[in-house]
């Protein structure tokens, strides 16, 4: 696994919405914004599944995904792109929902996507455009 900067950990809590791609097992793309995300750790970040059905369909059937970090307050811009493992139970799940519950009780938290992060990309525009970092 690949352990965020201090630089990626600062950009991601500056965001709050994030751009999430997946792909179907037969390449067919999909790209949402996804606004319950949280680092959990240097390599590891959470996502809840609150709407989901494209984005969680692709995931079971090809479990990789790529998260765009950037915006108003990110001093960088970054695409995190990671192996994605989905929970609709146990202690992770619980404390998950109860993440998103602590800030919208209405919302369903119906499963957890765990991202493993594999590896960062730069993306401002210029020479070190695409270059990988981590």
């Amino acid at each position: 696994m690949t352990a965020l900067t201090p630089e990626i950990k600062t950009a991601l809590e500056a965001i709050k919405v994030f751009p999430l791609a997946t792909a179907s097992k037969s390449g067919i793309p999909n790209v949402v914004p996804m606004a319950s995300v949280f680092l959990v750790d240097d390599e590891t970040i959470w996502i809840g599944d609150n709407f989901m059905q494209k984005t969680l369909a692709n995931v079971l059937e090809n479990p990789k995904a790529a998260l765009y970090v950037y915006g108003a307050g990110a001093k960088g811009c970054y695409q995190i792109k990671a192996d994605v493992t989905v929970k609709t139970s146990g202690e992770e799940h619980a404390k998950m929902k109860a993440m998103i519950h602590e800030k919208k009780p209405n919302l369903p938290a119906k499963s957890l996507l765990i991202l493993k992060i594999t590896e960062v990309y730069e993306c401002m525009p210029g020479a070190e455009a695409g270059k990988r970092i981590l």
